[in-house]
């Protein structure tokens, strides 16, 4: 009550700030706080191949792009880069899976569970063991960045074929149909997209999932369980987490099936170009804070959303109210 009171008595009509207002009262409430503050704010991109994609079936570019761009996001070379200079935030790449030995780099965090996934098409992503493995890496590296004082996180992710895992994912969690959930992925044409969606709907039909992390280990990435295990643990440890677009959804979407009040703690950075994510939007029933059409993850929708965040608590702490104003208030 003193948080909305707080925000209400602003020299403003109320609600005249509008989404800021309940951001602003979002973050509040996640560090139960009327004045909150944003600490070392920090994007991680998350990586891992996919076995199907060796096939190029369902995806444009190869798979060896995986690896190409972690090594271009180490360069300082790709979108996220430069937006997360832009807003001075952190920046990690982990590799949670990528078909690549890479180098020692001090922006690199090693995690890798295994060089790809297994194809979905014939056998399940991954075995359960290292599903659960996958968890607790992304659970420790959020921990990390926590004891280091961070409290905003936003996490992005690579991985050639990771659309055709996300839309498994999402038909998985929400029921509904794979055509649905099944969009263009980074630039596949009608045709193609109309192959990815048979071939997909074959992969949902020969699998059987018991429970959400049997669907992660069957249909997800290595960097998509990790995000799973990362949002799960960032929201115990009450940081306020910036969920990017399709992709990461996808793991908030099995997050939220094995934790329901993890939405509490997610801000929701815009709505991807993506055909499934304003559906997977709705069937969490939240409003992002942008509609760019992005479609290229990275987290650089969360890196562009940041800005807004620093804005709702910064009219928050500093915004004079009505009496410190001597401004009349509405009566």
């Amino acid at each position: 009550m003193k948080l909305r009171n707080k925000i209400d008595g602003k020299t403003k009509p109320i609600g005249a700030l509008g989404m800021l207002e309940s951001l602003a009262y979002r973050i509040g409430m996640i560090q139960q706080t009327d004045q909150p503050t944003l600490k070392k704010p920090t994007i991680l991109v998350f990586a891992g191949d996919h076995g199907i994609a060796k096939e190029n079936q369902v995806n444009p570019y190869p798979q060896e792009v995986t690896s190409q761009m972690v090594l271009n996001f180490l360069n300082g070379g790709a979108a996220i880069n430069v937006f997360c200079k832009q807003h001075d935030m952190a920046l990690k790449i982990i590799d949670a899976g990528v078909n690549h030995k890479f180098e020692q780099h001090p922006d690199l965090i090693h995690a890798k569970i295994n060089y790809g996934t297994q194809n979905y098409q014939h056998v399940p992503a991954m075995t359960i063991t290292e599903c659960k493995k996958a968890i607790q890496k992304g659970a420790e590296i959020v921990t990390k960045i926590y004891n280091d004082g961070c409290n905003v996180v936003g996490f992005g992710e690579m991985g050639i074929g990771n659309t055709s895992s996300a839309a498994l994912l999402m038909a998985y969690t929400t029921k509904l149909p794979i055509a649905e959930c099944v969009g263009a992925g980074t630039g596949l044409s009608k045709e193609r997209i109309t192959q990815k969606q048979n071939i997909l709907t074959e992969v949902f039909k020969k699998h059987a999932p018991q429970s959400p992390i049997d669907a992660l280990a069957t249909f997800g990435g290595f960097e998509i369980a990790m995000i799973t295990g990362a949002i799960l643990k960032a929201a115990e440890l009450k940081m306020t987490i910036l969920i990017d677009g399709f992709i990461v959804t996808s793991a908030l979407l099995i997050a939220h099936a094995i934790h329901k009040d993890v939405v509490d703690y997610c801000v929701f950075a815009h709505t991807s170009g993506e055909q499934g994510h304003s559906k997977m939007l709705a069937f969490l029933d939240q409003k992002p804070l942008l509609s760019l059409q992005l479609r290229l993850g990275e987290g650089t929708g969360s890196a562009v959303a940041y800005p807004l965040l620093v804005s709702a608590v910064n009219f928050l702490n500093t915004m004079a109210s009505f009496e410190e104003a001597s401004v009349t208030s509405v009566q």
